[in-house]
């Protein structure tokens, strides 16, 4: 029996692993975003710093294990069969197995997604929803019992409640400090922090400093209780004490040309990534060391009883947890930082909703978001009615952005990048000494939302994307809880009912889902790697050299756009001529994607035009307009020719007779040898044959129109009304390829223009 346990307790343990890499996937945008957007230090310096703060906050974590034991139940009301495992039979239940299982499923989901959540909230709801199902079985052997006494249902109530106020909260004072902050320093901050920088500097430190201590040292077992006591009795004098000496030293380091904003973020890095892995650290090996607790006390204590007859009140106790288990979790946690594609990519979300300059957008437009920014518009306008002119003026002064200051490829400047960090920090603190519950993850990702709103990184032109995605991510939290709840529970409740081996099916799942979702993901990162091309121009400040990168981008996506077109054509008319219904919705799926993609490339690329030399852009600017167009124009093309197509197929009605098809199939063969030879002139640059092809191309067009005046004239003709259906069908498809000819031709045109030299 003890052997079940055991297997039960390493997997636990293994899990802890697998939970620890994606939960720091995810909760590393808290501490890494401002510091990777704004370009601070290289990539190694800022990981060396965040891990040490990693290290730090891991070993004094050990007080922070208790919410696993017993923040969410009574585990004295539970027996150690009802909370280590689950067994064959029907009256026993599971629970930390559960929850780990879950937590790891759904923050790696999160993370492909590359939206970031709250491990917080993920675990407190699978311990809320596995022991909801726990207390729920088990009081129906005993009357006793009530959910009052068997959850502590004011935690869930609390990260509830920590949604609403994080959300709030940190977006407006992330807006209001922002826009505060560059009234002050502007855009151009080193000509204008000569003599607040020193101001600045030193409430950055003191904030940072007290940071550390209240959501790290202060709360370490391993700090004596005379200093805790010491700092708590004169803690007005020292801060006092501090923002002094710390404003001096910040104005003489700025005298001796040091850039104190970036000295700011590397250390609100190190005090956010210390206060997530003290914090934090919880979420990821409290239950695994639970389950290891457990059944270390049922091995120790148990005195032959029954694992459903003992019960496991030494979980009520603190949690002593071996610092040697802290240290392991620490590297596990670098190593996923360092490693982790998918914590690159939450990352990357954070960053783009909240990049100063316009860029590709992630996420489209929503009908809430668009009323959100009409209205937001409208109040702007409004008030601006009231606002005297040369004030106005002024205010649009100290935002002028031609002055700008950003570091090679950053997203933002440091100015930004310090105040989210010092704010979150601030408002971390201040929620912890008034109780408010407010989440780390949530009120980091709201500060940077606000400052870059006051801060007017989101334009007429990205407002709307921007509040899509940030209500995207929002949703996401509420999501999180609700899925996390409800998973958990339905987890618990089928392991209830199936024994040991769907405990070890799931197991199995949980290992399969990890190893393909990884699978998949960097299969993903494969293909969007091929169009780095854009990220490149986005850094360039060459204008040639951005102009280079985007012919090769432009002719790209034209190149591909052909081929695409040429492959639906041909589906569709397979599809038409042998009523294969799966063909055609297979050609529906992929215009419909086509469209969606194309909009997004056209954007990439007039990014690049934008940042190309002027004279260039001037003159190619109507050539590139019509190749986008065209590329367009082929799937709209496709669609009408698509849509009707569909319906008479779907609708069973009568096929396409022989007689249209032995008479369409020479024209359909000369569509695609002049569409193939169109594509090689656009891959290879070299239209020593375009004149013929267009030639070509309109006699086609002819060929076409003579056998659409003979249809027409058929179908004047015909006789037997059951095949009119068909016949409309069959001259739209004779209409479609007409057009779809000339906008090969307009194609072809347009790309030899853009790309002559």
């Amino acid at each position: 029996m003890g052997t079940i346990y055991l297997c039960i307790v390493i997997f636990l343990l293994c899990l802890a692993v697998f939970d620890l890499f994606v939960g720091v996937s995810n909760d590393a945008v808290n501490f890494l975003q401002s510091a990777i957007g704004a370009k601070v230090a290289k990539f190694r310096t800022v990981l060396i710093i965040a891990s040490c703060g990693v290290v730090l906050g891991a070993i004094m974590s050990s007080g922070m294990m208790d919410i696993a034991r017993h923040g969410i139940m009574s585990p004295d009301h539970f027996t150690f069969e009802e909370i280590m495992t689950l067994l064959q039979r029907c009256d026993t239940k599971q629970l930390f197995l559960a929850v780990m299982v879950t937590d790891v499923i759904i923050l790696d989901v999160f993370n492909t997604l590359g939206m970031p959540t709250s491990t917080t909230v993920s675990l407190v709801f699978e311990l809320l929803g596995g022991a909801f199902i726990l207390a729920t079985l088990k009081m129906y052997g005993d009357d006793s019992l009530n959910y009052g006494v068997l959850l502590n249902s004011n935690k869930a109530l609390e990260v509830i409640m920590g949604i609403f106020s994080s959300v709030i909260i940190a977006f407006v004072f992330g807006a209001f400090v922002m826009w505060l902050s560059r009234i002050i320093f502007t855009f151009n901050y080193r000509k204008h922090s000569r003599y607040s920088i020193a101001i600045f500097g030193g409430i950055a430190f003191t904030a940072l400093s007290y940071f550390i201590f209240m959501k790290g040292l202060g709360k370490s077992p391993y700090l004596p209780a005379e200093v805790r006591d010491y700092i708590d009795q004169n803690l007005g004098f020292l801060i006092c004490i501090t923002f002094v000496v710390s404003a001096v030293v910040m104005e003489f380091l700025h005298l001796c040309r040091v850039n104190i904003f970036k000295f700011t973020v590397l250390m609100g890095t190190f005090a956010l990534a210390m206060a997530f892995a003290g914090n934090d650290l919880v979420n990821f090996i409290g239950v695994p060391l639970a389950g290891l607790s457990s059944y270390q006390d049922y091995m120790a204590n148990a005195n032959g009883a029954a694992p459903d007859q003992f019960m496991m009140t030494s979980l009520m106790e603190s949690a002593k947890t071996t610092p040697g288990f802290l240290l392991a979790a620490g590297a596990v946690m670098i190593i996923a930082m360092a490693t982790s594609k998918k914590a690159q990519n939450v990352i990357k979300t954070s960053v783009d909703l909240s990049r100063q300059d316009e860029g590709d957008e992630m996420f489209g437009s929503s009908s809430a978001a668009r009323v959100i920014v009409r209205n937001c518009q409208a109040t702007d306008s409004w008030l601006k009615q009231f606002m005297p002119k040369a004030l106005m003026n002024w205010i649009n002064s100290r935002f002028d952005k031609n002055n700008v200051e950003l570091e090679e490829s950053a997203a933002f400047d440091v100015v930004r990048a310090a105040v989210n960090l010092v704010l979150a920090s601030m408002l971390i603190t201040i929620g912890t000494n008034l109780k408010l519950p407010l989440s780390t993850t949530y009120v980091t990702f709201m500060v940077a939302m606000g400052s870059s709103l006051a801060d007017r990184a989101w334009s007429r032109e990205s407002a709307v994307f921007r509040v899509t995605g940030v209500l995207s991510v929002i949703g996401g939290w509420f999501i999180t809880a609700g899925v996390a709840f409800a998973a958990c529970a339905i987890v618990c409740i089928i392991m209830h009912f199936g024994g040991v081996g769907i405990q070890a099916c799931f197991m199995g799942l949980v290992i399969y889902l990890l190893i393909r979702s990884n699978i998949q993901y960097n299969k993903k990162a494969k293909e969007e790697g091929k169009s780095s091309t854009f990220q490149l121009m986005m850094r360039s400040r060459d204008p040639e050299i951005v102009w280079d990168l985007l012919r090769r981008q432009v002719s790209r996506t034209q190149s591909y756009v052909c081929h695409f077109a040429l492959n639906e054509f041909n589906q569709i008319m397979d599809g038409l001529a042998n009523e294969n219904t799966r063909d055609l919705r297979h050609a529906n799926k992929n215009l419909k994607k086509e469209q969606d993609m194309l909009k997004k490339f056209r954007r990439q690329e007039m990014l690049g035009l934008k940042k190309s030399p002027i004279e260039i852009a001037i003159e190619r600017n109507t050539w590139f307009h019509l190749g986008a167009n065209s590329n367009q124009q082929f799937i709209y093309s496709l669609r009408r020719m698509l849509d009707p197509i569909k319906e008479h197929v779907d609708n069973n009605f009568n096929p396409l007779p022989a007689e249209y098809i032995k008479e369409f199939a020479p024209v359909r063969q000369k569509i695609n040898d002049l569409m193939r030879m169109s594509c090689e002139l656009i891959e290879t640059g070299r239209y020593d044959s375009y004149r013929e092809i267009l030639a070509e191309a309109d006699a086609c067009k002819d060929e076409l129109s003579v056998l659409r005046k003979k249809h027409i004239d058929r179908i004047q003709h015909m006789t037997d009304n059951t095949l009119m259906q068909i016949s409309l069908v069959y001259l739209n498809v004779l209409q479609e390829s007409q057009e779809f000819l000339s906008v090969m031709r307009h194609q072809l045109r347009a790309a030899k223009k853009f790309m002559e030299k």
